[in-house]
């Protein structure tokens, strides 16, 4: 395709026209803007001498962490949460990329972070991207060629160094405009020796007075001079142009260098107040510099009254010691006074003093402090800054009415935040295209570090879709994250959320798997649905898929081979050695056991009988000795009637020799005694032959326990493997 010529004077001149017309569209702002920034950074001429309350400054730095409180994360989704690895790889190594030179160039932080102090100042913030090589020098002693290194570097534009179409919104925007300083040598080696004697119009400030005073040469104040050059993209034409006021022609002019979607390698400035009918924003702090002049006022008021509040007075001047009392400070002493009674007459010292009254000046005090914390709570209420989010509060106050506060603030707060995370956003998304289109692959693999990873496998199908710009945008997103994170738990409790959706699917998952492993597919997708879902996911998606094809993919049955087989007979050998030792083992220590516990019980029954049988001959020879001296008190009391009976007899005849017969009954209760000891005995001595055979049929059964055995494997007749284990006695 051949380039459109153009004329470079006739183009100039035009560039000039659109530059002058829109300078003269901000040029009120503009005045606006210094002014503003001139009282952020409180600087005063010596004729002001006023005290000030330099509430702007306050806000700013309170709005500006509630805004942009941190450096934003680059975040790339698929678009559809499908099966898709290529297109996480590609998200991966995209993502990586953008992390990458946001961590180690620092640029895209600063730049916005300038950008929201240019949108709460004078009302306008604008950041810049733009494609850049550099090259990286290789070992010394290496043939390899120098290196070059790609970088998409982001830039923050002075808000006065920004121009475009005056326009009614920022669809209507035809083209935008940034001023760039550049030395002449730069000049020279970017646009040729042909402006080599261009105008440098941009003076440092200061530089002139260091000329006239310090002592610096006419030459060297030049070396700080440089050239100021408008780059100027034109959506029109789709072309950019380099554009010096002080010359007569084109620097230079290109077709569109980047092919970006939205041809803007900036996105949306950031503006302040806006209305339908014209970009020129209104600065927040003219919303409020009324009550801010008013505050500054009463900040004086109060300095004055302050300076008031001492203690002045007038006394008698021919009261000498008066003045002394007041001025020299006399510490337990007295001071004499001349005629004391003169000085009784007129009072004393309450007739000879007067001080002035401060009754009225610290009322009139007060009275400035309270109006002026009520000018501040209106500019507070103006600007949406409540207590929450300047960190105080009434201790009254309930923790209900706090959060109510607080979210109103949020609200009043959402949309400058939404403005800064969307513009963050589009920043990435230009940085992102740019690494696309431009990046080596190779490049774009070093920075990702994909070929450390599970899916270093789909990196160049992933490289050739990130190329393909239609398929490209269809299946890519770009985001930043939240940029404003009051609370720091916010990542864990994402995370723990995570986790605890996933435990309770895979709790669900497993059993439903095991009990019908027909339902394994649907399962799957479901695991894979939750983990999609959340942002931390993705990190686990790749196994979890890779998890989900095996436990889907059919089973082939593999018989053993011969190595194998004879690996598990030996183990199966092996394994039955092992059980057969330990029954044998187990056995000899039940025998062991038994044989102790029978003998226990034997020693045991043994006691009990002799114990019993020695009660029983301990019974009945209680009983004999009782019968016996029954017997022998029965035959006393007989023996004792026959006598009396015989004495009475033996009175009424005469005294004849007679004998005593007890009837044999002595003799008898004897020989019953003497038989039941008999049978007791013979009972005992049986017990005890008993008790000596069944002691000896034990023994004989350890003895053979203890006689050596052997063992012999049991073969199956058809394998002729180890099937068991039997003990033979030799």
């Amino acid at each position: 395709m051949m380039e459109k010529k153009y004329n470079p004077v006739s183009e100039a001149q035009r560039w000039k026209t659109e530059l002058k017309q829109a300078k003269r569209e901000d040029e009120s702002w503009i005045k606006r803007g210094k002014k503003i920034v001139k009282r952020y950074r409180d600087e005063r001429t010596q004729s002001q001498t006023s005290k000030r309350y330099n509430i702007l400054w306050s806000n700013i730095q309170t709005m500006l962490p509630a805004v942009y409180g941190k450096t934003p994360r680059a975040q790339v989704e698929r678009r559809w949460k499908d099966k898709d690895p290529v297109s996480r790889t590609a998200s991966t190594i995209l993502e990586r990329a953008l992390q990458y030179e946001i961590d180690q160039n620092g640029d895209y932080d600063h730049a916005i972070k300038l950008a929201v102090t240019d949108r709460l100042l004078p009302g306008r913030g604008v950041a810049w991207v733009r494609f850049d090589t550099q090259e990286v020098a290789t070992v010394e002693g290496s043939e390899m060629p120098p290196a070059m290194v790609e970088k998409t570097p982001v830039d923050y534009v002075y808000w006065e160094d920004f121009r475009c179409t005056p326009a009614r919104t920022w669809d209507e925007v035809t083209w935008c405009a940034r001023r760039v300083y550049m030395s002449k040598e730069e000049v020279v080696k970017r646009f040729g020796e042909e402006f080599k004697n261009i105008t440098l119009t941009h003076v440092p400030q200061g530089l002139d007075d260091m000329v006239k005073t310090n002592g610096i040469t006419q030459g060297e104040a030049d070396k700080l001079k440089k050239a100021e050059i408008w780059e100027i993209w034109c959506k029109t034409s789709k072309s950019v142009y380099w554009l010096a006021e002080s010359e007569d022609k084109l620097l230079d002019m290109k077709p569109d260098p980047y092919g970006l979607d939205g041809f803007w390698p900036l996105p949306k400035p950031l503006f302040a107040t806006q209305t339908t009918d014209q970009l020129v924003p209104v600065p927040d702090y003219a919303l409020y510099q009324d009550q801010a002049d008013e505050i500054d006022k009463l900040t004086n008021r109060i300095s004055l009254l302050i300076e008031a509040v001492k203690v002045v007075g007038v006394y008698d001047s021919s009261q000498e010691s008066i003045k002394r009392l007041m001025t020299e400070g006399f510490d337990n002493q007295l001071i004499p006074v001349d005629s004391w009674a003169a000085f009784s007459e007129k009072g004393g010292i309450k007739g000879t003093i007067d001080f002035m009254p401060l009754d009225q000046v610290i009322q009139a005090l007060q009275q400035c402090y309270n109006a002026r914390e009520q000018a501040k709570q209106v500019v507070y209420d103006v600007t949406g800054l409540s207590d929450i989010i300047r960190g105080s509060s009434v201790a009254s106050e309930t923790a209900t009415a706090q959060q109510i506060k607080g979210q109103y603030a949020s609200m009043r707060l959402k949309r400058m935040q939404m403005d800064v995370a969307l513009f963050a956003s589009e920043l990435l998304r230009i940085k992102a295209q740019m690494m696309c289109d431009l990046y080596a692959p190779q490049t774009l693999i070093a920075m990702s570090g994909i070929e450390g990873t599970d899916d270093a496998q789909f990196a160049e199908q992933a490289i050739q879709l990130m190329k393909a710009e239609p398929l490209r945008s269809f299946r890519i997103e770009v985001a930043s994250d939240s940029l404003v994170e009051l609370d720091e738990a916010q990542e864990k409790q994402s995370r723990t959320e995570f986790m605890q959706a996933f435990g309770a699917t895979m709790r669900d998952a497993l059993p439903m798997a095991q009990q019908a492993p027909e339902m394994a597919p649907l399962i799957g997708e479901v695991v894979q649905f939750v983990v999609r879902t959340f942002k931390g996911g993705r990190q686990l998606e790749n196994a979890v898929e890779a998890t989900i094809e095996r436990m889907n993919a059919p089973k082939e049955p593999q018989g053993p081979s011969p190595e194998q087989m004879q690996m598990q007979a030996q183990q199966q050998i092996e394994q039955a050695k092992m059980q057969a030792t330990m029954q044998a083992e187990q056995m000899k220590l039940q025998a062991s056991q038994q044989m102790e516990q029978m003998k226990s019980q034997m020693a045991a029954e043994l006691e009990q009988f002799r114990a019993q049988q020695a009660i029983q001959l301990e019974q009945m020879r209680q009983e004999a000795e009782t019968q016996r001296a029954a017997y022998r008190a029965q035959i006393e009391s007989e023996t004792k009637l026959e006598i009396a009976r015989m004495q009475t007899e033996a009175s009424s005849k005469p005294i004849n020799q007679f004998t005593v017969d007890s009837g044999g009954k002595l003799d008898n209760i004897a020989d019953t005694i003497t038989q039941a000891a008999v049978q007791q005995g013979a009972g005992i001595a049986e017990a005890v032959n008993n008790l000596g055979q069944v002691a000896a049929v034990l023994v004989g059964a350890v003895d053979e326990m203890k006689r050596p055995k052997r063992r012999v494997l049991e073969r199956d007749p058809i394998t002729g493997r180890a099937i068991g284990a039997v003990e033979v006695t030799d």
